[in-house]
């Protein structure tokens, strides 16, 4: 319960910002805040998560009032309903695992980007100015034109709740959160003595009204990929959050089962007229701290929500919008990933060439678009590092006469003996084989099939081989009988064998070429050499 009561402190300067930096109003920050929160709490899984509008989330809302909607509350909240039932299909098609397999490179490009979008959307309002339309770089291209006619008391109040929520940390920051000092230290300075700075205004008194969605087949076209777009950030932003919870409480998250929850509660949000939500890192950490491990904290936090709007509405009303703004930029200054960045020395080439190419196409592009290639080309960059160790996993030596055929030097002094000599060569497969290093495979072992009468295919140490390794291997064998070169296959066995046959890999080596060990390989390569075998004991 304490938990959720401290969440409840750090959620409503947030949803407030969060609100107004929407285009749909600070109610709508709320509203949000209350169902999400509460579904999410109630059907999620991950007991210890708060829910509500983010940063993402709120960014990703801006762009759909202002690009897909014009500015109409009800086709936005249809946009919201939508991505809801996107999200609940994405938990029940099992999608939710695999958002722990993004690479922190882009994770860092992702957050740190939104983080810098959510600064420089508020720059405006910071200064008492009525904010632009349109994405960062809309709000930057106004900035010389609006920047010299600046409110001086928003000013004021707004550097000192910047100010207070830079300061306020350490122990007063355990048991009092920064955002809500900050909130209260400029709104009295805003009502006491500066009162020239714009405020947020009436906010509806009572429980919000029900939104009847458009449905409209040419509408609901239209808006699919805006929505897509705000179900896979909810996704991604929850599932992280859901993280970072089970890194606190040593407990773990159900993937699938938290976004089905997020969705209900999306749903919920776009119903009341509320903004989409996800899961909330801050008030998540503050409320675990405050000992909310249970859904008792996310759903105690929406209830204390909804007495605030039943008739306290109006302590909200005289709270300066640059108030809100300054709180805002603190939210994005946390959000950006300063571990890294702090760092970006040391990091490696291609790990820093992700980050930052996701970072450029989250504040210039959109935030699916950065993901989507930020992970192609986390994905090109692993592959790249797989080549070199895969092939580096490739043994290929050769096999002298002398010791693997048995071959003494002759008794005349006189007759040729070669004690260099190496008819049969050993390529040994060890480890695991990708797409990653197949185009390599062939290049460095090529040239050694060539220099052997019999080449032995050694698989006994080879636990994975994906199909394009497969069809690689098979381009070997080929090239190994256009060389005139015979090859032997050495200890397949499961889970290979069924991949490399059900490919036809081997269809040209004959089944008496297939040996178990290292003793029957011998005995088959002086065969095929037509030198004498050793015969069994009677």
């Amino acid at each position: 319960m304490f938990g959720g009561v401290t969440a409840t402190i750090v959620a409503l300067p947030v949803a407030l910002a969060f609100g107004v930096a929407s285009g749909l109003g600070p109610e709508a920050g709320i509203y949000g805040a209350i169902a999400v929160g509460f579904f999410a709490a109630v059907f999620g899984g991950t007991p210890s998560q708060i829910s509500g509008p983010t940063g993402p989330m709120t960014v990703a809302m801006a762009v759909v009032v202002t690009q897909y909607t014009q500015g109409d509350p009800v086709e936005a909240f249809t946009v919201v309903i939508l991505g809801g039932l996107f999200q609940i299909a994405l938990g029940l098609m099992r999608i939710g695992r695999f958002v722990s397999y993004t690479p922190y490179s882009v994770i860092s490009g992702f957050m740190t980007g939104i983080g810098m979008i959510i600064i420089i959307i508020q720059v405006l309002p910071f200064l008492g100015i009525e904010p632009v339309p349109g994405g960062p770089v809309s709000v930057i291209s106004a900035w010389p034109e609006l920047l010299g006619s600046f409110n001086t008391d928003a000013v004021i109040v707004a550097a000192i709740a910047l100010v207070i929520g830079f300061a306020w940390r350490g122990f007063p920051a355990r048991y009092v959160p920064g955002p809500l000092v900050a909130l209260a230290a400029g709104s009295v300075a805003g009502l006491l003595w500066f009162g020239g700075a714009p405020t947020i205004g009436d906010i509806p008194r009572g429980l919000p009204a029900f939104q009847i969605p458009v449905i409209s087949p040419d509408f609901l076209l239209r808006v699919i990929q805006p929505a897509l777009i705000l179900a896979l950030l909810g996704s991604i932003d929850s599932l992280l959050t859901s993280l970072i919870a089970d890194s606190i409480t040593r407990t773990r998250h159900k993937p699938n089962k938290e976004l089905v929850g997020q969705g209900i509660g999306n749903m919920a949000s776009g119903f009341i007229g509320g903004l989409p939500g996800a899961g909330a890192t801050l008030g998540t950490v503050v409320s675990i701290r405050a000992g909310g491990r249970t859904p008792v904290a996310g759903v105690l936090r929406s209830l204390v929500l909804v007495a605030l709007i039943m008739g306290l509405g109006w302590i909200v009303e005289p709270i300066p919008l640059a108030v809100l703004a300054a709180v805002l930029m603190k939210v994005g200054y946390d959000i950006i990933d300063w571990k890294f960045v702090t760092r970006i020395h040391h990091v490696r080439r291609d790990h820093l060439l992700v980050m930052l190419l996701t970072f450029a196409l989250t504040v210039f592009l959109d935030l699916v678009t950065a993901v989507a290639i930020g992970l192609i080309a986390a994905g090109f960059a692993h592959a790249r590092r797989l080549e070199l160790l895969e092939v580096d996993n490739v043994v290929s030596a050769p096999l002298l006469d002398m010791d693997f055929l048995e071959l003494a030097p002759p008794d005349d002094d006189d007759a040729e003996f070669d004690p260099f000599s190496a008819r049969v060569g050993l390529v040994s497969f060890r480890g695991a084989f990708s797409v990653a290093s197949s185009n390599r495979l062939v290049q460095a072992i090529g040239p050694d099939v060539r220099d052997h009468e019999i080449v032995i295919l050694d698989f006994t140490p080879t636990t994975y081989v994906d199909d394009s390794a497969a069809l690689l291997m098979e381009q070997v064998i080929s090239t190994a009988e256009e060389e005139g070169t015979t090859c032997i296959v050495l200890g397949l066995a499961e889970p290979v064998s069924s991949t490399l046959h059900s490919l036809n890999v081997f269809r040209r080596v004959p089944e008496t070429h297939f040996v178990r060990n290292m003793s029957e390989a011998r005995d088959l390569s002086k065969e095929l050499l037509g030198l004498p075998t050793a015969q069994p004991a009677d």
